[in-house]
């Protein structure tokens, strides 16, 4: 897989990347873990502010957002240095977001204040301010960036914004405690976990109705302790890879079927996670466990488990040097 990227890299005249970074919040320690992925171990530790949670790079890498939570902002970090830029305007307690194909808003979710703020990066301003349901943390952007989803987790709602008006188009309710929301399949589906409902719902971007829902169970495992939350798509779009929390299992997921077709054991409290540059690799966060497990895709068996610091919650790729 690497060397079909190299060879694309090379023939669009873009630059080729190897290796790379993994970034992982420590939402109790208040620092981001930096993991080579080359050599499966932590090569810095650099602070942040109080109970970093969502992260994201900019388009090019040259800058890291981080919900610093309890700070109540969003921190700009050079990631060569590790040196906070400056803090961008937020809302009140930003726990996730989600950064515009444009490459200069960002879309983040305020917990305590039931809104979605939205931020010019370059001016450093508040754009709009929109009002969604109870608890909104989830967040997604269309491959357009005409639509962005927020869910709400008391509410249990996916709320549809259109990016040029602010407005809300539609609400759909989904099960209990919505977490994580991602467009797929050429943007013609969106999946949302639902942490308490225990499921997945998969609804139709077009007639904004649902079209399936996943569920799971694991021998041995209580229903209770299955929650959905995070989740990553291969670039096939054919297999969703699904964080269920404290069942310490990540479920495999046939993306045409909606059927689970394995589940993978992992750290405990399994919440976020993120690929590989060549997605040959998948990394989860583990919270209660303080660790990441790296998970073979081709195999989907675990191959390490590595030590960050206290309840690591988010996950961000960085690639290597060209």
């Amino acid at each position: 897989m690497t060397r079909c990227l190299t060879a694309l890299c090379l023939i669009l005249g873009l630059p080729a990347f190897a290796g790379g970074e993994i970034w992982v919040t420590n939402e109790k320690d208040n620092t981001i873990s930096v993991i080579d992925i080359d050599s499966l171990e932590v090569t810095r530790t650099i602070p942040t502010g109080e109970r970093p949670r969502g992260i994201t790079f900019s388009h090019d890498y040259s800058r890291v957002y981080i919900c610093a939570s309890d700070s109540d902002t969003v921190q700009v970090m050079d990631p060569q240095t590790g040196e906070i830029l400056h803090d961008l305007p937020s809302g009140e307690d930003p726990e996730q977001f989600i950064l515009h194909p444009d490459d200069r808003h960002l879309w983040i979710a305020n917990e305590d204040d039931a809104v979605t703020t939205v931020v010019d990066v370059d001016s450093r301003t508040v754009v709009a301010q929109i009002n969604v349901g109870i608890e909104p943390e989830g967040m997604a952007v269309n491959e357009a960036g005409s639509i962005v989803i927020t869910t709400s987790e008391t509410t249990n709602m996916a709320h549809w914004i259109d990016t040029a008006t602010h407005g809300i188009i539609a609400n759909t309710l989904v099960d209990s405690r919505p977490r994580h929301a991602e467009f797929v399949k050429d943007d013609t589906e969106l999946w949302v976990s639902s942490e308490i409902g225990g499921t997945v719902t998969v609804f139709g971007t077009e007639s904004k109705e649902e079209r399936a829902k996943i569920t799971f169970e694991i021998q041995g495992v209580h229903p209770d302790r299955i929650q959905p939350v995070g989740f990553e798509f291969t670039p096939d779009g054919r297999t969703a890879f699904v964080a269920l929390g404290p069942a310490n299992h990540v479920a495999v997921v046939n993306a045409e079927t909606y059927e689970v077709e394995e589940y993978i054991l992992t750290g405990r409290r399994v919440w976020h996670m993120a690929f590989s540059p060549d997605h040959s690799q998948l990394f989860t966060t583990n919270g209660v466990s303080g660790d990441v497990t790296v998970i073979d895709v081709a195999s989907r068996k675990p191959l390490k488990s590595i030590k960050v610091g206290r309840f690591p919650w988010g996950a961000a790729m960085r690639p290597g040097a060209s």
